[in-house]
């Protein structure tokens, strides 16, 4: 398993330079404005979709895309109903689905457990999702949301609003709009909740300016760009606490009349009650319209993946420790005994190539 392949897969989009992001949203452009020039791009190829958990959006996405595409797929979204349900492990049941189809869409619960598959599958593998650590393509869905909608990726002042704690989307989508000039983020959320240090981190490297309130209704009408997400009951000591705290992020037609008539209300889905039906009608909700570029954007990625549009990358880029375990309990290490412990970086602190995080060597 030390002999990698070097191929074109989608598992973490930082891999990727900004100027193959940019490539990719102006096929979604292209896309957009003629899907049915594309109608016959994929014909013949097969597209393997391993959904490990459920999903509604991502997984009908990718197949549709898929579809219109001119090409057909494979696969299961449940796996009790596949070989899994008897104990088979991810290298095989990748292995043998990756000798079928031409490309590969895996979501699973487990983190790293994509770049898992990548490493012995014989077809490139897209990410579609690995527990609570990456979500690449829905990046790239609300970063073609944003180009097609506000006509630029610079310059926007961007509110994110509600769990931006435990909210992968908001990490992901924070980390990518960190690379574009000029750009200022609103962090509004309870302090319980608020943003993770290391992602802080990357805002204070990249210089751009943010700050962070708890008070939606006070700064909606600095906004260009307002992503909400939903704040979770789970995560508060009682309901008395979430009561008191959940109808500040509660987007309602109130707080929206104070926002910019140009303002584009943005959420990865599914919500709950954060946002009121009544916004629905709203010019500036694009929610719905924005799970519709999904596809779009995931058209372009198959095409590119397919045809191998860009530098291919080995799957690891560091080096096996095989004495040395992740510390991430979650890790697909800690499930698949059999994978090769690879870590990037030197010295007393190693970061595990499957899940990214940090493992203190004695």
């Amino acid at each position: 398993m030390g002999n990698q392949n070097s191929r074109l897969n989608l598992i973490d989009l930082n891999d990727y330079p900004v100027s193959w992001w940019l490539k990719l949203l102006e096929l979604g452009h292209r896309i957009v404005s003629d899907p049915s020039e594309y109608s016959e791009a994929c014909k013949g190829k097969i597209m393997g979709t391993l959904f490990y958990e459920p999903s509604t959006r991502t997984q009908m996405s990718f197949q549709t895309a898929m579809l219109r595409l001119g090409g057909t797929i494979i696969g299961f979204d449940n796996p009790a109903t596949s070989s899994v349900a008897k104990g088979e492990n991810i290298k095989d049941t990748t292995k043998i689905v990756s000798g079928y189809a031409d490309i590969m869409v895996m979501r699973h619960p487990v983190a790293g457990s994509v770049k898992a598959a990548a490493l012995t599958a014989d077809c490139p593998v897209i990410n579609a999702g690995d527990g609570g650590h990456l979500h690449p393509t829905q990046t790239l869905t609300d970063l073609l949301t944003l180009k097609e909608e506000k006509g630029t990726l610079e310059g926007l002042t961007i509110g994110f609003c509600g769990d931006l704690k435990n909210g992968r989307t908001v990490h992901s989508l924070i980390k990518a709009m960190s690379c574009f000039p000029d750009n200022k983020f609103v962090l509004i959320s309870t302090p319980e909740l608020a943003l993770p240090v290391y992602i802080k981190d990357v805002l204070s490297a990249s210089g751009l300016e943010y700050k962070e309130v708890t008070d939606l209704e006070k700064v909606i009408g600095e906004l260009d760009v307002l992503y909400m997400t939903r704040i979770q009951r789970e995560r508060f000591a009682s309901d008395e606490e979430y009561e008191a705290q959940s109808g500040n992020y509660i987007l309602d037609a109130k707080k929206l009349a104070k926002s910019k008539l140009d303002l584009i209300v943005l959420h990865p889905l599914p919500r709950v009650d954060e946002i009121a039906v009544e916004v629905d009608d709203d010019s500036r909700a694009l929610y719905f319209k924005q799970a519709k570029y999904g596809m779009y954007i995931r058209m372009a990625l198959i095409l590119t993946i397919i045809n191998g549009w860009g530098t291919p990358l080995p799957v690891m880029k560091g080096k096996i420790h095989q004495h040395i375990e992740c510390s991430n309990p979650k890790c697909i290490t800690h499930q698949e005994r059999y994978l090769p412990h690879w870590f990037r970086g030197e010295g007393t602190t190693l970061v595990c190539e499957y899940c990214d995080e940090r493992t203190l060597v004695e």
